[in-house]
């Protein structure tokens, strides 16, 4: 296999084109280390160093110091990965190190998400924002039944209660028109229409 480009990429880090094809990107200390040139052909112990051993860890490392500032779930963090340039082999390497050791797991990440925003957001829109993180629609739904089992979930009715007190919303003096508007907004907050009129109709 021929090195047939080695192109700056910043300041510091270098792409490396393999047979006119983008293999990896690597730092100008470790191109000069491994003897890497344009138009010389690579040796396979050295390719499998690279792609066993200096990229791994270097993904791992990214990975780590990503965690230190807020948790990912699988899918943001192999996004996150891919868009530094790394391979999916590498990428599948670091993502078994993260499971290994716990720090990167869906169920919990679910778990966690469900106890932060079971009292802020209605279910429809947990469920949402998670599948917008990747995460398996029946995880969601497997956690879900959980809490729901242990009672663990948010009141809706409740929290509707709580929103229109919150808007001054009174079911006695409202008209048509403040009636949809507040449905509207309720809905689009992802309650379920059932639930918003059968609250709106109570009195508070």
């Amino acid at each position: 296999m021929l090195i047939t480009d080695i192109a700056e990429y910043t300041r510091s880090k270098y792409k490396i084109y393999i047979d006119d094809v983008f293999a990896f990107v690597l730092y100008k200390g470790e191109i000069h280390k491994l003897g890497l040139e344009k138009g010389k052909k690579i040796k396979d112990e050295t390719l499998e160093l690279i792609q066993n051993e200096i990229l791994p860890k270097r993904a791992k490392l990214r990975a780590m110091n990503l965690l230190q500032k807020r948790p990912y779930t699988e899918y943001e963090m192999r996004d996150k990965l891919s868009k530094n340039l790394y391979g999916n082999e590498v990428i599948d390497i670091a993502i078994d190190y993260l499971k290994s050791f716990g720090y990167i797991d869906d169920k919990a990440y679910v778990t966690q998400y469900i106890d932060t925003y079971t009292e802020q957001r209605s279910v429809k829109t947990i469920i949402n924002k998670l599948m917008q993180k990747g995460i398996d629609k029946r995880l969601i739904y497997e956690v879900i039944e959980e809490k729901r089992e242990n009672d663990e979930l948010g009141n809706e009715d409740a929290m509707i209660k709580k929103i229109l007190q919150k808007r001054g919303f009174d079911p006695d003096t409202a008209d048509i028109k403040e009636i949809a508007k507040t449905a509207r907004f309720l809905y689009s907050k992802g309650f379920e229409s059932s639930a918003i009129s059968r609250v709106m109709k109570q009195d508070f």
